[in-house]
């Protein structure tokens, strides 16, 4: 088997499509189907299976993908590596919407200057589809907050960060100060698209208190929320780095929740057949410095 195997295995499962394959690379679709062939008669597995006009991935595909996409991410480094020793390539990383406004601006800035060689392609997206990003290879890291359980992916801590309940100036519970998370479920709630972090985070809270909810407003925009909470239109749980500005403005109050824990960790994650390279590694060791305090006042 040859790394060309590999490659047209690998962007036959990311797009879990022959025809769209052999568009991709170029080649013909006769083409890629034989070299599919081939690599399934080598190893004697069936790496995808054939429902009507629809490939379906076996978990052979799966654990193949891993060395696959491991073994050209390898030759790839080395490649680059050798025949341009002085050029580092492109970084590409993911933030969740909350990191990509607060902290990945600074440490962009902070790496271009270390590492001025390096292009850095940034993507800022909910957590959701970052780690699909991550898994298919679109990424090479991402920021996120809160942990990915059952992703796959590689995590590892960068520090943490605060939530806060964020309630319209002249709110009862504004005035309260303070209030229980059944309380405060109690009023009109805005928030973030389903996929979010934020959105998990808070469904993760009111699952472990037994409370269902039917959200006001959806959104995928912070902005439109706390316009919407300026309006007194509802109440809503938001990173309290994204929300203290309105909160300062006296846009907006904040309600202290007696119940429950606000704070979650932040993780950089990527895949975990991933070549780390040096030039991911400077970034790691970039965000780890980056690393405060709990609770960001």
């Amino acid at each position: 088997m040859t790394l060309r195997h590999m490659r047209i295995f690998q962007k036959i499962y990311e797009k879990q499509s022959v025809t769209r394959a052999a568009e991709e690379l170029h080649m013909t679709q006769p083409a890629v189907t034989r070299a599919l062939q081939e690599l399934e008669r080598y190893y004697g597995l069936h790496l995808f299976e054939r429902l009507g006009r629809r490939l379906a991935v076996t978990e052979a595909g799966r654990r193949m993908y891993d060395y696959a996409l491991h073994l050209t991410e390898t030759f790839d480094t080395m490649e680059k590596s050798l025949r341009d020793w002085e050029r580092q390539g492109v970084l590409r990383v993911g933030a969740s919407v909350c990191l990509g406004c607060g902290m990945l601006p600074e440490l962009a800035g902070t790496f271009r200057q270390l590492h001025p060689r390096v292009e850095m392609r940034v993507r800022v997206a909910n957590g959701e589809l970052l780690c699909r990003d991550l898994l298919e290879n679109r990424l090479d890291l991402a920021l996120l907050e809160g942990e990915e359980n059952g992703t796959g992916l590689t995590l590892t801590p960068i520090g943490s960060s605060e939530m806060a309940l964020i309630v319209p100036a002249r709110h009862p519970l504004a005035e309260a100060v303070r209030a229980t998370l059944a309380e405060a479920a109690a009023y009109p709630l805005l928030l973030r698209e389903t996929g979010s972090a934020t959105r998990r985070f808070l469904d993760q809270l009111l699952l472990s208190r037994g409370l269902t909810v039917q959200p006001a407003w959806e959104s995928a925009s912070t902005q439109a929320i706390l316009a919407a909470v300026r309006e007194g239109l509802g109440i809503t749980l938001l990173p309290w780095a994204l929300a203290r500005e309105a909160v300062r403005r006296g846009e907006a109050a904040r309600c202290i929740l007696t119940d429950v824990e606000l704070v979650r960790r932040r993780y950089a994650a990527w895949h975990p057949s991933k070549y780390v390279t040096d030039t991911m590694r400077a970034f790691l060791n970039l965000c780890m410095q980056n690393d405060d305090s709990p609770y960001d006042m």
